[in-house]
This record gives structure tokens, C-alpha cells and sequence, in this order.
């Protein structure tokens, strides 16, 4: 199997029927060797410099029920909640104090938020920091939305895929979600001129090896300029209650093939990760990854923007937050840097 590793790393593509086998028969003192070639390659492109994004989850209503999310729209057990314009500046600009230069807001796919408040929200954010990436990450839109936003001046989106394989895509969502829109919003979006990210569950209900192969041709076709992956967490008021979370394990070792696959991609270690793991984005740094996404909603909407059970939510200060992650990321031989940290995926990361 190391050969197969060789060969990733040296050509950046492998068959499908080699992603299988390598995922397959993955070992511990496979993974050891993969995540020593995974720290080589980001060390080369990105030195030990951690990239921070400030998270702002300003909405938890969503018009969405995909089954294994716990902001799902027939949750009725949620306290929903919605940041005003002024919190969410106030959020940014706290931030931007601490040292952040790049703002992702996050939030389920709600109707308040049409295209003309968000427009209207992106246009401040960008006025109030203009030397500051905006990262969206609102789900499924139209083209059209999705110019308007990058026109006002967002910068970069993600939008986990979750899962290419089209049969398991729909044993995961309800009928009027679909695999093949969730890709086509994401080709449009590179089309549009967006630092896209995507990214997959790992260990989700009905999931094997091949569909996990999958993923991967698919985002070697993709070229995104970050991948977002984290392991399966259910939640308790979901039909996927007592299903089996993914594992740490497997999640590392996707990781690093993710970044012998893509060098130069950005390359989160999740809050997810942290979630099954006191120590779990650390080993995401050590597996390959180079950016982390610390909270700067207000404490108390962090526990209700909850994806799935016991998400990280402490009841930390923003600041207080940061410094504890600054000395878990110097322990390791890492540090975080202020900057806006773009990927090197292609020339077209340069600011607009």
C-alpha cells in the first residue's frame, strides 16, 4: 500500500479501484507513513503557518431536512435564532481586534436572508474591512445569487458536497435535494470566479470505501481551492439517532491523502474533529491540514447551532478562544498567523 502512496504523491491522481484498496487496507503504520509524505508537501507550500477563520453562524433556520442535521426544518425541538446585521458587525469587528482576516458566515438555508440582505450585509462587511476575505457558506442558490454575492464582494464559498455517489446522496436527503444540483452549484461557482470549497462526511450511514473513492475523482476533477471534511456525528433528533459516528481514524487518513492529492489546498482541521477528539484538530494539523475556524458567534447561540450532538460550544470569550488555540497549535510546533491566508491553488487567489 505504500507504493500506492508513492504514486499519489508523486502523479496526484489514482484510480478508482486504488483509492478503494488503499482506504480498505489502510493501517496504523500506513497511516504513520501518510501522514509524514502529507506533512512534507504542506510544509512545503505553507510553511507551519496555521490559517484562523472567524466563524459567524448567524442563522439556524433553514428550509432544508437533511436527514442527519439537527438545524433539520421539521426539527421542532430547536430553539431557532437569527443574528441581526448589527451583531454579526459586531462579531466581525471584534474579530478583526483579535487578529482575523478572513470571516466565513454560516448558516442554514433561510428565506429572511434573500438576496438583497445579503448583498446589503456582504457590501458592509467588505466597506467596514476591506482588507478581509468573506467567505459564504449559505447552501444551494442560483447562479444568479450566486454572482450577485461575489459581485458585492464576496470572496470565497463553501459548499460540502457531501457525499458524489447520486443512490447514497439520496438516502441521506429528502427527494427534492439532489447530488447532481448540489455539484452543478458548485461548477457555477468556480465558473463565477469564487475560492470554492467543498468537502464530504466521513463515515455516514451507508457509506463504503468505493463511495469515498468517489469523492476523491470527484475532487480531483473539481480542483477546489480548500476541502472541508469531518467525521459523521449524529444527532439526537434526527432519524439517524443511533447510527454509528464515523471515526477519527479514517477521517485523518482522508485527510492526508487529501493533501498529497492537492498540495497546495487549504485544508481544515474541523470542529468536528475536535468534537469526537479533546485533541482532535491537532492531529488534523498533523495529518496535513494547515487552517482551523474557531467561533466568534455570541456564546449564547453556539450550542444552538448545533449540527449535530455535543458540538463544540464552550463558553469561552472570542479572545479567550484564540489563545488557548495559539498555545495548542505552538505545542504541536505550529502558530497561527494574521493574514488572510489565500489559497495557492491558482493564481486567481490574489485579493480583488
Amino acid at each position: 500500500m505504500k507504493k500506492l502512496i508513492d504514486k499519489l504523491k508523486k502523479e496526484r491522481h489514482l484510480e478508482q479501484s486504488e483509492w478503494t484498496d488503499l482506504i480498505e487496507h489502510r493501517t496504523p503504520e500506513l497511516a504513520d507513513y501518510l501522514f509524514e509524505q502529507a506533512r512534507e508537501i504542506r510544509h512545503a507550500h505553507y510553511g507551519h503557518d496555521i490559517y484562523i477563520r472567524g466563524l459567524i453562524e448567524f442563522t439556524n433556520y433553514c428550509r432544508n431536512d437533511c436527514f442527519y442535521c439537527g438545524i433539520q426544518r421539521s426539527n421542532t425541538h430547536i430553539c431557532r435564532y437569527r443574528l441581526s446585521e448589527d451583531t454579526i458587525l459586531d462579531c466581525c469587528r471584534s474579530g478583526y481586534e483579535l487578529g482575523f482576516r478572513t470571516f466565513v458566515l454560516q448558516g442554514g438555508e433561510d428565506a429572511y436572508y434573500t438576496d438583497e440582505r445579503m448583498v446589503h450585509l456582504i457590501r458592509e462587511i467588505k466597506s467596514l474591512f476591506p482588507d478581509c476575505a468573506l467567505t459564504l457558506s449559505i447552501g444551494e442558490k442560483s447562479e444568479d445569487s450566486y454572482r450577485k454575492f461575489y459581485e458585492a464582494g464576496a470572496d470565497r464559498y463553501l459548499l460540502r458536497h457531501e457525499t458524489f455517489n447520486h443512490e447514497h446522496y439520496s438516502r441521506l436527503h429528502p427527494a427534492e435535494l439532489s447530488a447532481a444540483e448540489r455539484q452543478n452549484c458548485l461548477w457555477n461557482l468556480k465558473k463565477i470566479g469564487y475560492q470554492v470549497g467543498t468537502g464530504f462526511m466521513v463515515g455516514s450511514p451507508w457509506q463504503t470505501a468505493t463511495n469515498l473513492a468517489e469523492d476523491m475523482l470527484f475532487i480531483e476533477k473539481l480542483q477546489p481551492h480548500m476541502v472541508g471534511i469531518g467525521p459523521f456525528i449524529p444527532h439526537h433528533d434526527t432519524i439517524f439517532a443511533g447510527e454509528t459516528a464515523g471515526t477519527l481514524e479514517l477521517t485523518l487518513f482522508m485527510l492526508g491523502l487529501l493533501r498529497l492529492m492537492l498540495p497546495k489546498v487549504l485544508l481544515p482541521a474541523t470542529t468536528a474533529l475536535g468534537t469526537i477528539h479533546p485533541h482532535g484538530r491537532e492531529l488534523g494539523i498533523l495529518a496535513g491540514a494547515n487552517v482551523v475556524m474557531p467561533n466568534l458567534s455570541p456564546r449564547d447561540n453556539r450550542k444552538q447551532y448545533a449540527l449535530y450532538d455535543n458540538k463544540i460550544a464552550t463558553g469561552e470569550e472570542a479572545a479567550e478562544g484564540k489563545e488557548k488555540l495559539v498555545q495548542q497549535m505552538e505545542a504541536i510546533g505550529y502558530h497561527v498567523v494574521t493574514a488572510r491566508g489565500d489559497s495557492l491553488m491558482s493564481a486567481d487567489h490574489l485579493p480583488k
